[in-house]
């Protein structure tokens, strides 16, 4: 009987902290439990690592060449051989993956920043605003995005930079959608009634009481647009469009070993085996956190 009643008050003790626990909580819960979301974040957490630390951990100068050791197998001291020009494949992958990561978090965040502000006013103030933003945003969608990205490129010219903004036009569609429709569903809350009859501003309600309520649909994009703006970036490279040579970059290490793919595969394997990790791995978590923000799981085990 006590034994029983210990039992009882330890359950009820486990429903009232999850009763009591937060948001954040409740979904990082869901999320650990995620294993390929936790894969996911682990590949994205030491690509970053080595981003940061690429002069530390590459083991040679990525544009530095020693024609000698040209497309030279894996060994001890190139661990995943080299190039044509005897550059060290290892070496110009981590600095590739800098300039993949620096790519994808600038177009993204540009995307992020234009795409939020336009959902935002286009959602929230419905009329001649929404219908002008909304035709601007069907627009864009209607070209296919590579074809978008080169059209825009043909107009700025080539480089990182301007494949940086390339992205960021392409994917501001895509966060000006789904901003949009989070705050059509919650502009006609009580709480967006109560702060317009405190005298709050249109600019106040916007930032301070819907912004934080749509977060989880945004966060969610943000992981999955960075997976695609990596990959555009680097087939913008592959086609001579993207980043420049010497500047390691995955795309352009593809279009190097395509020709050499008989004799040396290794060259185009590696780059390519980079680019599908990043991508899984961001495509994982951002499904993960799909999951773990859906407002319909908060206290379901």
């Amino acid at each position: 009987m006590n034994t029983r009643n210990r039992n009882s008050g330890t359950v009820q003790h486990e429903w009232l902290l999850d009763e009591h626990r937060s948001l954040p909580e409740d979904a990082f819960r869901r999320l650990r439990r995620d294993k390929f979301a936790m894969i996911g974040m682990i590949v994205i957490g030491l690509l970053i690592l080595a981003t940061l630390a690429a002069p530390l951990v590459a083991p040679h100068n990525p544009v530095e060449m020693h024609v000698d050791d040209s497309l030279q197998g894996p060994s001890t001291r190139y661990v995943l051989g080299t190039d044509e020009m005897g550059r060290d494949l290892l070496s110009r992958i981590i600095f590739g993956c800098r300039t993949s990561l620096s790519v994808g978090i600038i177009s993204v965040g540009l995307a992020l920043i234009v795409g939020t502000a336009l959902g935002l006013v286009s959602g929230y103030y419905l009329g001649a605003v929404d219908m002008i933003i909304s035709r601007i945003m069907e627009i864009l969608y209607a070209f296919p995005p590579i074809l978008l990205a080169l059209v825009i490129i043909a107009l700025l010219g080539t480089g990182i930079e301007k494949a940086m903004i390339a992205i960021g036009v392409v994917l501001t569609p895509a966060f000006g959608r789904v901003c949009r429709g989070a705050v059509l569903a919650e502009r006609t809350r009580v709480y967006v009634d109560a702060a317009r009859v405190s005298g709050a501003s249109d600019l106040r309600i916007l930032w301070k009481h819907i912004m934080p309520n749509i977060l989880a649909p945004v966060i969610v994009n943000v992981t999955l647009c960075m997976s695609y703006a990596i990959l555009t970036e680097a087939a913008l490279s592959y086609m001579g469009l993207g980043t420049q040579p010497p500047t390691p970059s995955w795309g352009v290490m593809l279009n190097k070993g395509r020709t050499l793919m008989p004799i040396t595969p290794w060259v185009s394997i590696w780059p390519g085996l980079a680019i599908m990790a990043v991508v899984f791995a961001f495509n994982v978590l951002g499904d993960g956190l799909r999951d773990a923000l859906d407002p319909r799981l908060i206290g379901k085990r």
